[in-house]
């Protein structure tokens, strides 16, 4: 019987494309074919390291209808790597569905260590990082925000989501209404040219913020409950 392939999922640069192992490097040389979140974004990685691979375009909401053919490769004893726009995969992105399924069909899994906007941002936060609690994308409309943020209203690890810069302004406001006075940490552009860390508290940090300078996606950090 032919040994099936292995899967591997591979950290890739959140910014700055230098942010790249070795070894992450070596298996997107070497593997089969590459599963992307966006094509685009992955043939800028590939490009800036002379590597040229079959791509899989293999994107959120659309993930079910690409893991047939790529464990169709993954059968016929090819390897293939899983990567995401930015950071690792599966992380508040696509990626889930593929792995579960691999693993259910006994296919190796292998984790490529890279960048992650969590850990990058918690690490320069200046906010407590021995426990800390990665919420993703938090709800839009505003009564679901507000029973999430009041379920966590007694956590005592850092908070972390991801967020829109067109939802922070609104989202911090909540979030102060619901948590009091606590320190927060807004981190965008991380790795990037114009890289910025804006910390202050919930309620100060609106006014804070140039809504003209802030676009895409932002990591917020809000500081747990103290012990009293």
């Amino acid at each position: 019987m032919m040994p099936k392939g292995r899967l591997f999922i591979v950290g890739t640069p959140i910014g700055h494309l230098e942010d790249i192992t070795l070894r992450a490097l070596k298996v997107l040389k070497e593997v089969e074919a590459i599963a992307c979140e966006d094509t685009r974004q992955t043939i800028k990685l590939l490009n800036a390291y002379g590597l040229k691979k079959k791509l899989i375009s293999y994107f959120h909401p659309k993930e079910n209808q690409k893991i047939p053919e790529i464990l169709a490769l993954l059968k016929q004893g090819k390897d293939v790597a899983l990567v995401s726009d930015a950071g690792m995969p599966g992380i508040s992105d696509p990626g889930f569905p593929l792995i579960r399924e691999a693993i259910s069909q006994q296919i190796e899994v292998i984790p490529i260590p890279g960048p992650s906007a969590v850990t990058t941002a918690l690490a320069a936060s200046g906010l407590p990082t021995h426990r800390f609690v990665f919420l993703g994308f938090p709800p839009v409309k505003k009564g679901s925000l507000k029973n999430l943020l009041l379920e966590l209203k007694e956590e005592k690890g850092t908070m972390i989501f991801f967020l829109p810069a067109r939802r922070l302004k609104n989202f911090l406001e909540l979030a102060a209404e619901v948590f009091g006075e606590r320190r927060a940490v807004v981190a965008r552009e991380l790795t990037k040219l114009h890289e910025e860390f804006i910390r202050g508290t919930l309620s100060g940090l609106p006014g804070q913020l140039n809504e003209e300078k802030l676009r895409g996606e932002c990591t917020i950090l809000i500081e747990g409950k103290l012990k009293q």
